[in-house]
């Protein structure tokens, strides 16, 4: 059964039905299309999944949705501002910290 949960997500609020199983990371990538966290391991062991709630990193794929609403959440896309990389993405290009790109949100 859907409930209509209010998700804070980049300094947007949504409003969304969803599943009481479905997890925070689920609803970011498939409902809101928000695909830099990713899906590694599932089991909160990689951090592929990493976002901040509340200003604390925490891992999307081992919380629920439903925990998160009215929560705080930072991802990856939210970092930049106003057409300018965040600090720390300016980092990663300047020393080249990618590889292949599957876990740098996390």
């Amino acid at each position: 059964m859907k409930q209509m949960i209010t998700l804070n997500v980049n300094g947007g609020s949504y409003e969304l039905a969803v599943d009481s199983h479905r997890t925070l990371l689920e609803v970011l990538r498939t409902d809101l299309g928000l695909t830099g966290a990713k899906e590694g391991c599932d089991m909160g062991e990689c951090g592929a999944c990493t976002v901040l709630m509340d200003g604390e990193p925490v891992l999307a794929c081992l919380i629920l949705a439903m925990d998160a609403r009215d929560k705080d959440i930072l991802t990856i896309e939210g970092l930049a501002g106003n057409g300018e990389l965040h600090p720390l993405q300016k980092t990663f290009v300047e020393y080249g910290a990618v590889q292949c790109g599957f876990c740098t949100p996390g």
